[in-house]
């Protein structure tokens, strides 16, 4: 009788060992920057992966840019909207560091693109409201440091690696 329950628990955990268990639903968010966009330089949030409380696949990106890319963008404020860029444009930038989120996480992403989706008016403002702060915030909001002072809100790679030095244990 021994030798049985010896056998059949030996079986029984090569088998749980064996058998694929189910993969783990999540979101992950990789910021990005662009080196040159169309016109100039930019950062955007891309997500992936499944929302574990209600299935939904997600691949998507955002980012926050001027509705049209004229001189008056170095005049003042201008019509801003959030963009999603194709995937040769996102293969052709710079994933810098990924962060798993949890799903209440993912919520808090969504509607901060939402918030930022529906400013009304001129929304837009090359140095106070444009695809870095909208990154910055959104890493914000996920419990990232970033330094709301930094120098550079214009140049979308630098503001993220300085963004990694302030979180060292940020990676891809």
């Amino acid at each position: 009788m021994l030798m049985f329950r010896l056998l059949f628990s030996t079986l029984l955990a090569l088998l749980l060992a064996t058998t694929p268990g189910q993969a783990r639903a999540e979101v992950v968010a990789t910021f990005y920057s662009h080196d040159f966009g169309d016109y100039f330089p930019h950062a955007f949030i891309r997500l992936k992966g499944t929302v574990d409380a209600t299935g939904e696949k997600v691949d998507t990106n955002y980012g926050f840019t001027a509705v049209s890319v004229s001189p008056a963008i170095l005049m003042g404020s201008v019509k801003g909207m959030i963009e999603t860029k194709d995937a040769k444009y996102v293969s052709r930038s710079n994933p810098h560091f990924t962060l798993r989120l949890s799903d209440a996480e993912y919520r808090k992403l969504i509607d901060h693109v939402e918030r930022w989706r529906s400013m009304s008016g001129k929304s837009y403002s090359l140095n106070k409201r444009n695809c870095v702060h909208f990154v910055m915030e959104a890493a914000a909001l996920l419990g990232l440091s970033v330094n709301r002072k930094s120098k550079f809100f214009k140049k979308p790679k630098s503001f993220v690696l300085e963004m990694m030095t302030l979180n060292p244990t940020l990676r891809l």
